[in-house]
């Protein structure tokens, strides 16, 4: 079984915090202090675009809050967005460029401090059901599995038709999944 590498935090100033991450040091940052374009063409690239749609709605993924891993050359290797509505914290999207280095636990770990710190009950996300990485890392990270929407990426591909039938492993993207986890 891989186990993730250690990460340690080295220092931090008023902007951001500085992690060991291998031999390398990444830096954890708001969204706020990159740039809009940096963040919007980040989902450009991963998505296809910065619109998230999911049975919970529409969503600007570069006019959220959220969080990113960028290396020494300011490049992105992570990004993390959500919102708080109440006592909630919605995850709205979790990308790692680089897989199995700690980067989306880093991500997932920063939301969830700042949902407590916020007093949030408990902080909920939609992946689907041809996402078995995703629905792996999050039941590892206490997340439980709520709800089943059936054929709910029919209905997201009325407003994303880009959304694609298949996925790489060959399953076919129908359902929606919310997974939560209690932070009480």
């Amino acid at each position: 079984m891989k186990k993730t590498p250690f990460i340690s935090m080295l220092h931090r100033d008023e902007k951001a915090f500085y992690y060991g991450l291998g031999e390398k040091e990444m830096k954890l940052v708001s969204t706020h202090a990159l740039s809009k374009a940096d963040v919007t063409a980040f989902f450009h690239t991963h998505w296809g675009s910065p619109e998230m749609v999911n049975s919970h709605g529409t969503f600007r993924c570069d006019e959220l809050e959220g969080f990113a891993v960028t290396d020494e050359k300011s490049d992105i290797k992570g990004l993390i967005t959500y919102f708080i509505a109440g006592n909630e914290c919605e995850v709205v999207s979790l990308d790692s460029v680089v897989e199995n280095k700690g980067i989306g636990s880093l991500l997932l770990q920063e939301v969830e401090r700042v949902s407590k710190r916020k007093q949030c009950k408990s902080i909920k996300l939609i992946t689907t059901n041809d996402n078995m990485r995703a629905l792996m890392f999050y039941q590892k990270r206490g997340y439980t599995l709520a709800e089943l929407y059936v054929n709910a990426v029919d209905k997201a591909r009325k407003v994303k038709p880009e959304i694609p039938f298949v996925a790489d492993n060959g399953i076919p993207i129908r359902d929606e999944i919310l997974l939560v986890k209690d932070l009480a």
